[in-house]
């Protein structure tokens, strides 16, 4: 190969925007992990950085502090997830002031799961928001927020229908809802022809690819089961035979994450919003194969 060759799906720095998911640590080794994950992360210099809100706000006292944490202790800015389930409009409207007053501008804003599990029906609170839609006017209300979404390029499991689920969208942004991410998924032709068809449907936000490293390739196969995301034969494949092999399962998943990110870039996509899993080396490695280098002046995340 000659010296001189230069790949197209390298881009520049200023044109990418990254942004990375993380979860609310529930032990004390976890802690550790996620905050060298955040500091092998944060010279990336990602968009922002969302944390999850467990289902029925059972993580609502661990989200906010880390969320807090990283405003304080960090140049990041967070994005707190939040959810209506089993609360009243009182309960999360304090929730959402006391991001306010913890620093945070970001939210993304979520129904949430049924209580009864993922396949059951889904019944709003009595005393609750119905929904998204109205939990995204709520947010707005309190504060000047910016507020992303969640969207789904194989339709929500719950919806009779894709169109369904993209009126729900437009909804959504009717509502106040600045950005949109979505579920992950491993055929990008899914995800553009979802843009398509959102785009059609005069939905104008940004629509950011969720991209996920496959850590673990049988809990990623049980996951999608469960939110509608398809599970091509060629990425079984991909993983075969290598269930005693770790070493090798994250060679593979760097390079299946790489080729579906640097091929999406081929096609005009610059932003991604990464499912960390709180692991770092293999979002790190995807985004230094796009093109992503440390700012070295980049403040990152106190030690553990």
């Amino acid at each position: 190969m000659s010296s001189a060759y230069k790949p197209s799906r390298y881009v520049s720095r200023s044109r990418l925007k990254v942004s990375f998911e993380f979860f609310p640590p529930k032990t004390e080794e976890m802690e550790q992990t996620l905050w060298e994950s955040i500091e092998r992360l944060a010279p990336l210099e990602p968009s922002f950085v969302s944390v999850t809100y467990g289902a029925g706000g059972s993580t609502r006292e661990r989200t906010h502090a880390t969320v807090s944490r990283i405003v304080k202790d960090t140049s990041l800015k967070p994005a707190a997830h939040l959810t209506c389930v089993a609360a009243t409009k009182a309960q999360v409207d304090e929730v959402i002031r006391d991001y306010w007053a913890a620093g945070v501008r970001h939210i993304v804003a979520l129904r949430g799961d049924p209580v009864g599990g993922v396949g059951t029906a889904y019944e709003s609170h009595p005393g609750g928001y119905e929904g998204s839609p109205e939990l995204i006017a709520g947010i707005r209300a309190i504060g000047d927020f910016e507020v992303s979404v969640s969207a789904y390029p194989e339709k929500h499991p719950e919806s009779p229908s894709l169109d369904t689920d993209i009126d729900m969208l437009k909804r959504k942004v009717d509502a106040g809802a600045t950005r949109a991410i979505t579920q992950f998924f491993f055929d990008n032709d899914v995800y553009l022809r979802y843009l398509d068809r959102v785009r059609a449907a005069g939905i104008t936000i940004p629509i950011v690819p969720g991209i996920v490293p496959v850590q673990n390739f049988k809990q990623t196969a049980g996951f999608a089961a469960r939110t509608g995301a398809s599970v091509p034969d060629w990425l079984a494949k991909r993983f075969e035979g290598l269930e005693n092999d770790p070493a090798t399962r994250k060679l593979i998943a760097a390079a299946v994450a790489a080729e579906q990110a640097l091929d999406l870039v081929d096609r005009g996509v610059t932003e991604f919003h990464f499912y960390t899993m709180n692991r770092a080396d293999l979002v790190y490695a995807v985004c230094h194969l796009l093109g992503l280098r440390p700012n070295e002046a980049a403040p990152a995340a106190v030690a553990a």
